[in-house]
């Protein structure tokens, strides 16, 4: 199972991409424009990523220019959209774009792009790893070994919750995810919409992403 992100300002285009990819096993964020696409890079670090070229506030190969010029570029990215011309697609593919798919997508196109990007994301060597990963305490942000560990408000001030990195990454991560939208819910009282806007997520998207990593959504909230 991979987790890949898809771009597109059309619902009906993310609607659908999500059930073609759910329905392959995968995990999928969704973003409709470039700042929910900034905001979801920088949480999740997909495994691929399904941009479109044309959005209302930053284009899509503005995006993947972005992300090449600050290093995070790191995923393969494969470009969208159904009125770009050949110049369009051949400079993002010389930003590092590694596919351009023109909609209307077909599945058999779709599913093959994404195989591919896939593989080249395995074949990508393994960062080597150190005696001793660098740790930081989010209670203190002081430097420890071993574990991250996070203040939790609902257990008083000096209570922690760890995190083992010894892990696969994909297990680590959504446990800080997890760990991080249950903070955000309760400091916002359970407000889904407050915590939407502290994440930088779309509603419907950071709904979806609590149901998959099994976050209480009455935590918070504050009886009546």
């Amino acid at each position: 199972m991979a987790n890949i992100l898809v771009v597109d300002d059309e619902l009906g285009i993310r609607d659908l991409l999500l059930e073609i990819l759910n329905d392959e096993g995968h995990q999928v964020d969704l973003a409709e424009n470039a700042a929910q696409a900034r905001a979801a890079r920088s949480l999740a670090r997909p495994d691929l990523v399904l941009l479109d070229i044309w959005m209302p506030d930053t284009d899509g190969v503005t995006l993947l220019k972005e992300w090449s010029a600050s290093g995070l570029l790191t995923m393969p990215v494969i470009m969208m959209s159904g009125h770009a011309t050949i110049d369009t697609a051949v400079e993002a593919t010389k930003i590092g774009a590694m596919a351009f798919l023109e909609k209307p997508i077909t599945l058999q196109k779709l599913l093959k792009a994404v195989e591919q990007g896939l593989a080249r994301t395995l074949a990508r060597p393994p960062v080597p790893a150190k005696a001793v990963a660098p740790i930081v305490d989010f209670a203190t942000e002081a430097p420890m070994a071993g574990t991250i560990s996070a203040a939790p408000l609902d257990r008083g001030p000096h209570a922690t919750q760890s995190f083992m990195l010894e892990k696969p990454l994909r297990d680590a991560r959504d446990e800080f995810e997890k760990a991080y939208f249950e903070f955000h819910l309760t400091k916002e009282g359970g407000s889904m919409t407050r915590v939407a806007e502290k994440t930088g997520l779309e509603r419907t998207h950071l709904y979806r992403k609590l149901k998959q990593l099994g976050v209480d959504l009455t935590r918070g909230k504050r009886s009546t």
